[in-house]
């Protein structure tokens, strides 16, 4: 890969990571939400699950427009996990950002407040969960939102480096096809 690749490459991943990051943020707000309203948690969960695809879409118009065509399965890996290093840095900005001056502890409240309920803990108590779960919740208080977005940041990178596998060999194209 020549320094004008790499440039392209990384030019192109960093654009397909805010695109990313959007979508990873719009997850997060359905998911908040959807603490409360279980069809936009729903609505949460399946746009996290289209993220393999969203991510394989942009590699594909990479490959048709960047590369006229053509990547090979080490430069569609590398875009993947820079797209979703890219995705993940701004993703996790925006979490600290909301967990530090936008949450005010409305998240552990709404956790708390379905663990408190008469089902919940009915149920809790059968399963000898109670102790378990009170102390989950001073765990989550206790964590600073540097914590949230770092573990999250971790979490996509990761995330990143399993899926680049899968979607660069389904996206890889060593010929033009007629």
């Amino acid at each position: 890969m020549t320094p004008a690749e790499y440039v392209q490459l990384k030019a192109f991943a960093r654009q397909d990571g805010a695109l990313l990051a959007l979508l990873w943020g719009a997850a997060f707000a359905l998911y908040i939400i959807g603490v409360s309203n279980q069809l936009l948690g729903l609505a949460a969960v399946m746009l996290m699950l289209y993220t393999p695809v969203f991510v394989g879409e942009r590699l594909g118009k990479f490959r048709d427009y960047g590369r006229e065509g053509l990547i090979s399965f080490r430069r569609g890996y590398a875009y993947t996990v820079f797209v979703f290093f890219y995705g993940g840095v701004l993703f996790a900005i925006a979490q600290y950002l909301y967990f530090a001056f936008m949450d005010n502890g409305f998240l552990l409240s709404q956790f708390s407040r379905l663990v408190t309920t008469q089902e919940a803990r009915q149920m809790l108590q059968e399963y000898g969960m109670t102790a378990m779960v009170e102390e989950s919740l001073e765990q989550m208080a206790s964590i600073r939102p540097i914590d949230y977005a770092l573990n999250m940041l971790t979490v996509n990178i990761s995330l990143g480096l399993v899926l680049g596998v899968p979607i660069s060999l389904v996206m890889q194209r060593s010929s033009n096809k007629s």
